[in-house]
């Protein structure tokens, strides 16, 4: 009888911040049972492309036969780099929290001045110019988390934020036309990383391609 190797989740941050920033969704995974990675990026001075090809180095040193992806903000727009450019990766699920799959309004407002371009990188850059609407969508179960507590840095740099959103992204932008599930949830954009609800709809997606019923 052959012994299957323990499931692995992976954690990808979003901009600005690094893996440290996911410690409690970490913990609270752990404690559901998971055995948990997060992996660090350069999410402004590198472009999707070399970070994919980081992520996908990082993925093959796992020793698990499956691995699921959860991706907070561009940390989901990483993900599906990483499968553009890297297709043959092992089975798992994925899960985006607060990703800017249709893009963002509040990104695109500040890309108009050139301190901002600067200070978003090119992860970004390449983000507002679409490239990831021409890429296809990973062929996993994906579920997509949307916040509605529009709390956040967003609202004080763009006012006319249309709602719902969670601060810095609509629900409409964060979803994903291709993801098996939708959730959206009283959360903000960077409260959803410490939100119990959230690691607790994560985890039992992750075992079964589903949420909650909330």
């Amino acid at each position: 009888m052959a012994v299957t190797k323990p499931q692995a989740v992976v954690l990808v941050h979003g901009l600005w911040f690094s893996g440290y920033i996911l410690f409690v969704l970490a913990r609270r995974l752990r404690r559901q049972g998971f055995i948990v990675h997060t992996f660090s990026y350069a999410s402004v001075r590198a472009d999707l492309h070399a970070n994919a090809a980081r992520l996908a180095h990082f993925l093959e040193a796992l020793d698990a036969d499956t691995v699921h992806l959860v991706g907070h903000s561009l940390g989901g727009i990483l993900i599906r780099a990483l499968f553009h450019d890297h297709p043959q990766q092992k089975p798992g699920r994925i899960v985006t929290l607060g990703t800017p799959h249709g893009g963002s309004r509040v990104a695109q407002h500040l890309s108009r001045f050139s301190f901002w371009r600067t200070v978003m990188g090119k992860s970004v850059a390449q983000l507002l110019a679409g490239e990831p609407q021409h890429w296809t969508v990973p062929p996993r179960e994906i579920g997509a988390i949307c916040g509605t507590r529009s709390v956040g840095l967003g609202r004080l740099l763009y006012r006319g934020l249309p709602r719902p959103n969670d601060g810095l992204l609509t629900v409409k932008e964060s979803a994903l036309a291709a993801a098996c599930e939708h959730l959206a949830l009283p959360v903000s954009h960077t409260g959803m990383m410490f939100s119990r609800t959230v690691a607790n709809q994560i985890g039992h997606f992750l075992v079964s391609g589903k949420f909650l019923v909330v």
